[in-house]
């Protein structure tokens, strides 16, 4: 069965992860970490994406970002990932693939869930008990959006700008959101919508794309989703009907 395409929206944020052939290792000195930034810079700048938030752990790559154009996001993957699997590849004397398939990704509904997302992604180390808190990692972005530190791959999202009036306040407003963990079900959610490529919203949004796109854009339930404009739309049908 053929594979159908990803969820693109231009403009519309996406939560991405990117994995290491069976889990293996993708980074191992910091040169290997400054030279994956440095070309998603650069691939983010040709293609005309916008990263919000990233963290790149030992075998595994997450990213927030927003592309303008349709096949902006494909394009900067690739770009990416063919640049440093050729990097990698030479400097530590090895051939073959380096990635575990194809990348995987969710569309964002940024009101909901977008900053939720930003703590996502930014507390893994936390979670992988690497480190005791996010601002202890150095390969994230929590240093930037928490604390201020420059980085030109950053580019603020609105519902982040939102926090608050000020950068001190919204840097201060940001790390406030890192009191608590994320619970579970939002784990789970965000997991699943992400490794099987389904829309990460709420139900009015999940319409709204489903719309869109004219496709499903999340697992069927028992009996049909009743939330859904297209379920209505069949209940409506199967009632004017005639027996």
């Amino acid at each position: 069965m053929a594979r159908l395409p990803r969820f693109v929206i231009p403009d519309q944020p996406q939560h991405v992860i990117v994995r290491g052939n069976n889990r293996d290792p993708i980074f191992f000195e910091d040169v290997d970490y400054q030279f994956y930034l440095e070309k998603l810079k650069q691939a983010c700048e040709k293609h005309e994406c916008e990263l919000h938030a990233y963290v790149l752990m030992t075998n595994h790559v997450h990213l927030l970002i927003t592309p303008h154009t349709e096949q902006g996001l494909g394009k900067v993957m690739q770009m990416i990932g063919r640049y440093y699997v050729q990097y990698f590849n030479y400097s530590y004397q090895r051939t073959g693939t380096l990635w575990e398939g194809r990348y995987k990704a969710t569309l964002i509904d940024s009101e909901n869930y977008l900053l939720t997302c930003y703590r996502y992604i930014e507390l893994n180390p936390v979670r992988a008990d690497m480190v005791e808190h996010a601002a202890d990692y150095p390969w994230s972005s929590y240093r930037v959006n928490a604390l201020g530190q420059d980085d030109a791959l950053i580019t603020q999202h609105d519902e982040y700008l939102k926090l608050a009036n000020t950068v001190e306040e919204r840097q201060q407003a940001y790390r406030a959101l890192f009191k608590n963990h994320l619970n579970e079900k939002t784990l789970t959610a965000i997991r699943e919508s992400t490794n099987k490529a389904w829309v990460l919203g709420s139900s009015h949004f999940k319409d709204k794309i489903e719309q869109q796109l004219n496709r499903r854009i999340s697992p069927a339930t028992k009996g049909g989703d009743r939330k859904s404009a297209a379920y209505r739309e069949r209940a409506k049908i199967n009632r004017v009907r005639p027996h």
